[in-house]
């Protein structure tokens, strides 16, 4: 099964939304099959196989999210960071701003859906493969 040390090394090589496409074929090759992002905090859940399961800490102070969703100014900065106009800590402010509370990456389906504070799906995109 995958480590979070390999993850992290993968990870590394992400430096904008533009490179989210190749760290999602090096996460097929670790055996993920999809993870949550928790907004405030950074912390990510992984999962593998028969309910294998990988936790990574926080990966910064703590940001407030907001209570309601904006989902056409999270679109705005979502294409904007998918273009490779800002990092991944922006990413996270600007979801913060916008209500988004986690967001779902599912591996199997090429997925990536983002969610507010109640776990209401905000929005559902292909991931580019």
């Amino acid at each position: 099964m995958f480590t979070i040390e390999q993850i992290k090394e993968a990870h590394s090589k992400v430096k904008t939304g533009a490179d989210f496409p190749n760290y999602i074929q090096d996460l097929i090759i670790l055996g993920v099959k999809g993870y949550d992002t928790y907004v405030h905090d950074g912390s990510v859940v992984y999962y593998g196989l028969n309910n294998y399961t990988a936790e990574a800490e926080e990966k910064y102070p703590e940001i407030k999210v907001a209570d309601f969703p904006n989902k056409e100014l999270f679109i705005e900065f979502l294409v904007k960071h998918q273009h490779g106009e800002t990092d991944y800590m922006t990413f996270c402010n600007h979801c913060a701003q916008c209500g988004i509370a986690k967001w779902r990456v599912d591996i199997i389906e090429m997925t990536c859906t983002y969610f507010d504070k109640a776990e209401n799906e905000i929005l559902i995109e292909k991931i580019p493969s």
